[in-house]
C-alpha cells in the first residue's frame, strides 16, 4: 500500500491517561474555527447520547465478538451519512508535548495519532479532524449529526479495513474532559472520532469538543 509498518501487534507504550491528557491539550488548538452562519455546525442529538447511566466500557456487544486486527497504521477515514471521505495523516507531539492537529488548510483532512491503538487494534483508537477552518466547514463539520447505529470505516495501510459501529455521540466541555471515558480501555476494539463543538464565540472558540463512540463490528 506504499507504506512501511511494523507489523505484527504493536502495542502502544504511553499509558492512555498520558495520551489523554495530551490530546485534550492538542484539541483545543483546533478551537480557532472561523463563524459560519448563527448556528454553527450540528451537535449531538439527545437521542444519540450515551446514557448517563453507562459506563466507559459502551453497550454490551451482540452477538459473536469481532476477532481485532493487527497493528496497521490508518489510511483514510469514511462515514457516509455525513458525506465524509478523507485521508488521514499521522498527527505526532509537538515541542510542547501537545498532540498536532492535521494541518488546517487542507478543509478534508483528518488526524490519528501514530503512537497510539491502530484502528481495529484491541483498545481505543483515536482520529481527530478540525470542524471548520478560516475557509468554511472542514472535514468534521456535520460529526455532531452522527446518530447511533451508522457506519465508520477506517481503512488501513495493510489493506484491511476496520468496520465501527456508533453507539453514541456526545459533546464535553473542554473544562471538564472526561479522559477515561473517552479514552479507556474497554477489552474491545474501539473507535473515537472527535472534533471541536458546544458554543463558540469569538474570544474563546469553541468550547467543547463532540465525541463520537464506535465499536469494530467487522473487518474485510
Amino acid at each position: 500500500m506504499g507504506r512501511d509498518y511494523a507489523g505484527g501487534e504493536r502495542t502502544r507504550r504511553v499509558p492512555w491517561g498520558a495520551v489523554a491528557l495530551v490530546m485534550l491539550t492538542g484539541l483545543a488548538l483546533m478551537r480557532n474555527g472561523a463563524e459560519f452562519g448563527e448556528s454553527g455546525p450540528p451537535q449531538p442529538a439527545a437521542a444519540a447520547s450515551l446514557g448517563l447511566g453507562e459506563d466507559a466500557a459502551g453497550p454490551r456487544a451482540q452477538g459473536e465478538p469481532v476477532r481485532p486486527l493487527p497493528y496497521a497504521p490508518a489510511s483514510r477515514v469514511k462515514i457516509s451519512s455525513i458525506d465524509v471521505d478523507a485521508p488521514i495523516v499521522d498527527v505526532h507531539l509537538d515541542a510542547g508535548g501537545w498532540i498536532d492537529a492535521p494541518p488546517a488548510e487542507d478543509p478534508n483532512l483528518a488526524g490519528w495519532y501514530q503512537n497510539g491503538i491502530a484502528p481495529g487494534q484491541r483498545g481505543t483508537s483515536v482520529i481527530t479532524g478540525h470542524v471548520d477552518n478560516n475557509s468554511g466547514p472542514a472535514v468534521f463539520y456535520g460529526l455532531g449529526s452522527v446518530q447511533k447505529g451508522h457506519r465508520v470505516e477506517v481503512t488501513r495501510y495493510d489493506g484491511r479495513v476496520g468496520i465501527f459501529e456508533v453507539y453514541g455521540v456526545e459533546v464535553f466541555s473542554k473544562n471538564d474532559f472526561p479522559g477515561p471515558r473517552v479514552y479507556g480501555d474497554t477489552g474491545h476494539a474501539e473507535l473515537r472520532v472527535i472534533t471541536c463543538g458546544g458554543s463558540y464565540s469569538k474570544a474563546g472558540g469553541y468550547d467543547g469538543n463532540v465525541v463520537v463512540f464506535a465499536r469494530l463490528v467487522g473487518t474485510r
